[in-house]
């Protein structure tokens, strides 16, 4: 077996054998608050009463991230694969979830969607957020269309960013730095800075909060040598820089009645390379101006909530061979009625939709005049989706979620997804329980503007892509100390959307006609041990991709596992371990001008972190990541990070 292999599968048997032995020694009667999940029926259901096996990233969690990115902390998860995430900062991000593409993954933001309309595939730039204005993640995976529409056919990523403190000010001030450098550089240079300012607080019915973040990185090239290269030149460092600014502003009208307002501004600067192995000088800017209300009312039993949200959003890339420019615009909304009746049925009835429109322009290059390509007029659509999703809870452990949705589209028609959902609880004793589940659920991916209306690629006749998945799956609960799963998904993929070569070297977008079928196991485990001292979490994943798809860099075999120690009131310290498969990737050869095809090893990166609390609300940190400097690549012709270290601290008042 391979030793990498072998040392995750040790992580994991460790994790299993350990918490079973405490099992055995411990009847621990202690009451602990259930564990509830929200994302697979928009109600706070206990964990044991949800279909799913749904994975939470907690604010603790993601507070020992401080200074990774969003994309990190997301690849630690059970069927995910970000792959460029370990790569130079600013290094665009491929969305592998469960062998799908970023068009197949829906990001939602505090309950909304968000999107970019003038990407080729309409997916959201998580290289925008900041993990240290976030509060949790929950991870939805499998076909969610009928809650959550188009584009959540692998997966739904249900970001909440944080909330104000009950008291009338609060603040949290964070701050790192850290190397940012490869596996040939370990001259240890501090080149990277991540800060956070936030106050926030509540003054009777109004709730307030204002934060600020910023990061700049430097000292690693975007793109890395080739080995046929022999220049002797040093490739130049590609900078990154970003910031976000986040407000909220609430108001409880009475017992019933709360209102929030919000605006963001996520910008970023970062220098790119020209292609695998391929030095050069060029820019990239992206910014995202959002802002947005909700409104809910309680009543008897029930809820009625909107939300909506409008985002400017605009992109630059700059060289001295091309240049262009995007200016989009996405405005969704969401109403829906919630009714609980008994604790038996709960019930969603709502109606979501969005606008999406953009304006292209490009240039021969940077010192050109820029001239329009798509034009907002022509380069619109409209999305209207009436849905509804019931979830039955019974007394014996039968649980059954059914949903169904309208997809209304401007472009191209209507489409009818659904979902069901049955799971089976068995309970062992008053805090132990084995979860049976199975689903069947349809989904579906609207064309994005760019493939129905680009004037070179663009087929206003391209119908959804559909897809079909089936899992099935058990998982063990053990109250609060213990949760182990294990879950088979098998996902059908149809009217897959190509880039096609119609004859001549003439492309355009177009449905092919092949099916294609992607399945896979998924492993987790997470416990807590020695009165919650010791916490130990794994997971392993085996994903069997369709070999016409196999070129996208997805991992057959992929497991992370960490195992976390509070050695005392004030330290805490853990090691993390991360495999990763061989991968095949392919890129353009620019001296034969042809595409060719690569196989990229497999690596393990291991992670180091401890924590100080000097005082009761003063921490520091220091981190070491890729612990053994490994040599390994996320993309073909492109630098990763070596043995880097960060040190930094956290504040509350």
């Amino acid at each position: 077996m391979n030793k990498k292999v072998f040392l995750g599968a040790a992580f994991l048997v460790l994790g299993t054998s350990l918490t079973f032995g405490q099992e055995e020694q411990n009847e621990e009667t202690v009451n602990e608050l259930e564990e509830v999940v929200i994302s697979d029926s928009k109600f706070g259901l206990k964990r044991e009463q949800s279909g799913k096996v749904i994975t939470k990233i907690t604010q603790k969690e993601l507070e020992r991230s401080q200074g990774q990115s969003v994309a990190t902390v997301l690849n630690r998860v059970a069927g995910i694969e970000i792959n460029g995430n370990t790569s130079a900062p600013g290094q665009s991000l491929g969305y592998f979830i469960r062998g799908g593409r970023n068009r197949q993954v829906v990001i939602r933001v505090d309950g909304i969607t968000v999107s970019d309309p003038s990407t080729i595939t309409g997916e959201f730039d998580l290289r925008l957020l900041s993990v240290n204005q976030i509060k949790q993640i929950e991870i939805l995976k499998g076909a969610s269309s009928t809650l959550y529409g188009s584009g959540a056919s692998t997966a739904v990523v249900n970001i909440t960013t944080k909330s104000e403190s009950k008291e009338a000010i609060s603040a949290n001030f964070q701050s790192s730095i850290g190397t940012n450098q490869s596996q040939e550089d370990q001259d240890y240079d501090v080149n990277e800075f991540v800060n956070l300012a936030s106050v926030n607080g509540t003054l009777g019915k109004v709730s307030y909060l204002a934060s600020f973040s910023n990061q700049f990185s430097d000292g690693l090239s975007a793109a890395e040598r080739l080995p046929e290269d022999t220049s002797v030149v040093p490739f130049e460092d590609d900078a990154y820089s970003k910031f976000n600014v986040n407000a909220k502003v609430g108001y409880e009208l009475n017992d019933r009645i709360n209102i929030q307002l919000f605006g963001n501004l996520d910008q970023y600067k970062n220098e790119f390379d020209a292609g695998a192995g391929a030095d050069a000088i060029n820019d990239a800017f992206s910014r995202q101006l959002r802002a947005g209300a909700s409104i809910e009312f309680e009543y008897t039993n029930g809820s009625v909530f909107f939300t909506n949200s409008y985002s400017l959003l605009d992109r630059e890339f700059l060289s001295n061979t091309f240049a262009s420019k995007n200016e989009s615009r996405f405005y969704s909304y969401d109403v829906y009625n919630k009714y609980n009746f008994n604790d038996t049925f709960y019930t969603v009835l709502g109606v979501n939709g969005s606008n999406n429109d953009y304006d292209g322009f490009s240039a021969p290059s940077r010192n050109d005049e820029l001239v329009r390509t798509i034009d907002d007029v022509v380069a619109d659509f409209d999305i209207i989706d009436p849905y509804a999703n019931v979830v039955y809870v019974s007394d014996f452990g039968l649980n059954v979620n059914l949903g169904a949705r309208l997809n209304i589209h401007s472009a191209y028609g209507t489409h009818l997804v659904y979902s069901v959902n049955p799971s089976y609880t068995y309970k062992l004793d008053d805090t132990r329980s084995v979860k049976a589940l199975a689903s069947y659920s349809t989904a579906y991916i609207t064309p994005s503007l760019f493939q129905l209306f680009s004037p070179n690629f663009g087929n206003s006749d391209l119908e959804p892509e559909e897809n079909t998945t089936v899992e099935a799956g058990l998982e063990y609960l053990g109250g609060r100390k213990f949760r182990a799963s294990v879950v088979y998904f098998t996902r059908f993929e149809e009217n897959f959307v190509d880039f096609v070569d119609t004859g001549g070297f003439v492309f355009q977008y177009q449905n092919i006609g092949d099916d294609f079928t992607t399945s896979g196991v998924e492993f987790e485990v997470n416990s807590r041990l020695l009165e919650d001292k010791l916490s130990l979490t794994g997971n392993f994943t085996y994903t069997d991709v369709d070999e016409e798809l196999s070129q996208i860099r997805i991992p057959e075999i992929k497991v992370n596992a960490s195992v976390g120690y509070q050695i005392n009131e004030k330290v805490f310290s853990s090691l993390s371990y991360q495999f990763n498969d061989d991968r095949e990737d392919s890129f353009f050869n620019t001296t034969t001008f042809a595409s060719e095809a690569r196989t990229l090893d497999s690596y393990g990166i291991l992670d180091f972190y401890l924590s100080y609390k000097l005082m009761q609300n003063f921490m520091v940190y220091g981190a070491l990541n890729n612990v053994t400097n490994e040599d390994y690549q996320e993309i073909f012709g492109f630098s990763t990070r070596g043995r880097n270290l960060r040190l930094g601290f956290n504040l509350n008042f």
